[in-house]
């Protein structure tokens, strides 16, 4: 094996590797889960104060974030940390879920 082919790792359709999956760390995933729901509605809420005149349902938020609505201060900043909360929420189970089945499979 040469010094390309070591630096390089196993070549496809290899068996080295294969089958191991690593656990999901759940801080990282429950920060960056988080960090894209608040991106998202920031941008949905600046889409709303640009283009008001955008066919797009604003209102339809208040599914996902119990107490939103369109918009004063109080319910923009509940929005926010319901999103935040949400990516916490879903790393928590997921993350959770997924590390315990790998687990389980590589036994």
């Amino acid at each position: 094996m040469s010094q390309m082919e070591s630096m390089a790792g196993p070549r496809p359709g290899t068996q080295s590797g294969v089958g191991h999956a690593g656990a999901i760390p759940i801080v990282t995933l429950g920060l960056s889960l988080s960090l894209f729901f608040v991106i998202s509605y920031l941008v949905c809420i600046g889409g709303y104060l640009l283009f008001p005149g955008f066919p797009v349902q604003h209102s339809a938020l208040s599914i996902f974030l119990p107490g939103f609505e369109l918009l004063s201060w109080r319910s923009f900043c509940l929005g926010m940390a319901e999103s935040f909360i949400w990516g916490w929420y879903i790393a928590l189970v997921f993350g959770a879920l997924y590390n315990f089945i790998s687990r389980r499979i590589e036994r």
